[in-house]
């Protein structure tokens, strides 16, 4: 065998071998215990980082926009904050949103704040995707809440009953739509074929005095 024939030979025995063996840069994640080809772990895709809205639960009594505000503003700087309320009373439903201006610090405080004791409350921090925002998330943010006046509420209220004082004309016409529309509901009862007696309206009609005349002799 020539020299040519055995620098050929050895040339394809190293390529063989580098064919069947693994390459050393690349390590291998998961080996089956009952043996077989190694194989990776399937990736998992990170979470959507760019979130800058958080969600935050079981807000405490006494921690509303002002005191939240300044406590989160530690964190980072804040774009937009808002407690949900009742519409009628404009009590706390213990729940809001507050978005920042950097999501690595929206991060940071989902991660700090999530299940923090205050006032015997856990707060629930979650981040919420920019996806499942909805637009009228933010509607009347620059409205701050101002708490009702209740002693003012009741005044009006008193004094209105007070001002509603009908005269007897007022009473008399009231009396007679009543009874107008309780003629015609009697009609539409006979006219469907139901026998029944409708009860009678009584003590509703008031009647003018009369005036009284004196015949002098």
């Amino acid at each position: 065998m020539g020299v040519k024939a055995k620098k050929a030979m050895t040339k394809n025995l190293k390529k063989a071998s580098a064919q069947f063996s693994a390459p050393k840069e690349k390590t291998l994640d998961f080996l089956p215990l009952e043996g077989g080809p190694a194989r990776d772990l399937p990736k998992t895709e990170d979470r959507d980082n760019k979130a800058t809205v958080l969600y935050i639960g079981r807000i405490p009594h006494g921690f509303y926009e002002d005191e939240m505000e300044a406590f989160f503003k530690q964190f980072g700087s804040i774009k937009r904050l808002r407690i949900a309320r009742n519409r009628k009373t404009g009590k706390s439903k213990h729940f809001g949103f507050i978005e920042f201006e950097s999501p690595e610090v929206a991060k940071i405080v989902e991660e700090c704040m999530h299940n923090y004791l205050m006032y015997e409350h856990l707060l629930q921090v979650r981040s919420v995707p920019s996806e499942r925002v909805h637009p009228k998330l933010w509607k009347g943010v620059t409205r701050r809440y101002k708490p009702l006046d209740r002693v003012q509420i009741e005044r009006k209220h008193h004094d209105k009953v007070r001002a509603v004082e009908r005269t007897l004309e007022q009473q008399q016409k009231l009396i007679e739509g009543i009874v107008k529309r309780d003629q015609k509901r009697r009609k539409r009862i006979e006219d469907a074929g139901i026998d029944y007696q409708c009860p009678e309206i009584v003590g509703c009609i008031q009647v003018a005095p009369k005036k009284i005349r004196f015949d002098t002799e």
